[in-house]
């Protein structure tokens, strides 16, 4: 399969990206159907993971913040794959988890400073207009604005880039599907005004220079 992969796409295919998506209430919707809990920490689930290393390839988690730990154990024991976390860690703040952002926020902090103790993972900035995130925004008859956007996930973006480091975070857009909270125009503005205060090389870091390295884009 990856031989196939890559020889249809020797410029492009960079790594895997793969749904670890599992939450203990039936509630919660998994990303990807099937998925059993523990799968991160499954033996023939690593195994397969190191492979990656052979093929210059990165791995991709889309997880919950509930698995945050569950995956920085998976990065200790593969630290020669480079991994990517995506959408800050799968925030949720619907069904057991509405009405609890505070503590939803505490929980998923200690994960991500966990997450960050691991050199070879990155995280992308992006995804909190997914509806499973509870800001509801879909709901509201008038979009929020970039200032708006920035208020409430700046706490959320800086801490990340506070534990990863701007080297190890990037933003993204996770275009169509944040499309339901806001235009794209206005989520890139409301990063660019999170970051005014930022040095050049930092700003750089964020939003080119660190996917421009992770992806190899150019070589």
């Amino acid at each position: 399969m990856i031989e196939a992969q890559r020889a249809a796409s020797p410029k492009r295919f960079r790594g895997i990206r793969h749904s670890c998506t599992w939450d203990a209430s039936p509630a919660v919707k998994t990303a990807t159907r099937g998925i059993p809990p523990g799968l991160m920490g499954d033996s023939a689930f690593r195994a397969g993971l190191r492979s990656l290393k052979g093929y210059g390839l990165s791995f991709e988690a889309w997880l919950y913040h509930p698995q945050l730990l569950e995956f920085a154990s998976l990065a200790r024991a593969v630290p020669d794959v480079p991994m990517v976390l995506n959408h800050i860690g799968g925030l949720l703040g619907v069904n057991p988890y509405a009405g609890k952002r505070d503590e939803v926020f505490q929980v998923w902090k200690r994960g991500i400073a966990e997450v960050a103790t691991c050199p070879n993972v990155v995280v992308k900035l992006g995804g909190l207009g997914m509806v499973r995130c509870g800001f509801d925004w879909h709901t509201r008859s008038v979009p929020p604005t970039s200032t708006e956007l920035m208020e409430v996930t700046r706490p959320y973006y800086l801490h990340c880039i506070e534990q990863f480091g701007p080297t190890r975070c990037m933003f993204e857009s996770n275009f169509p599907v944040d499309k339901l909270s806001c235009s794209y125009n206005i989520l890139w503005n409301s990063f660019k005004r999170m970051t005014k205060d930022f040095s050049a090389t930092e700003r750089s870091a964020l939003f080119h220079d660190t996917a421009t390295r992770v992806y190899r884009l150019g070589s």
